[in-house]
């Protein structure tokens, strides 16, 4: 089964986030890497890629025919997806292991493990 892993930052330090990623110690900001790193090269792991911060977003809507756009994200910026993976795994318990592994999960984010539907 195919999974879809929507890595939710919230208050996650990233490198975008200069001030917030020097409070973690060189050991921590290698540590977030490495796990990343180890992440990606999973059996079964295809790497997604990393998003441009929310603000960078364009919400599309469609009313009337008429395609309308607003600036920024549709969701709160704490909620704003970060990045994504695709994982082929035998079950949603391994889905799930992977998902834990992830550093945004411990870090004050979330992993939604979505089920991918194959036609």
């Amino acid at each position: 089964m195919k999974y879809l892993l929507l890595i939710n930052q919230g208050d996650t330090p990233t490198p975008r986030d200069p001030e917030a990623w020097a409070r973690l110690s060189e050991e921590e900001q290698k540590a977030v890497y490495a796990d990343y790193r180890a992440i990606n090269e999973t059996p079964g792991v295809t790497p997604g890629v990393q998003m441009e911060a929310p603000e960078m977003a364009t919400t599309v809507r469609v009313k009337d025919g008429k395609t309308l756009t607003t600036d920024g994200p549709f969701v709160e910026m704490k909620e704003a997806l970060g990045g994504y993976l695709l994982f082929e795994a035998d079950d949603l318990d391994a889905a799930i292991e992977l998902a834990s592994r992830i550093p945004a999960a411990r870090m004050g984010g979330a992993i939604e493990v979505r089920p991918i539907v194959e036609w």
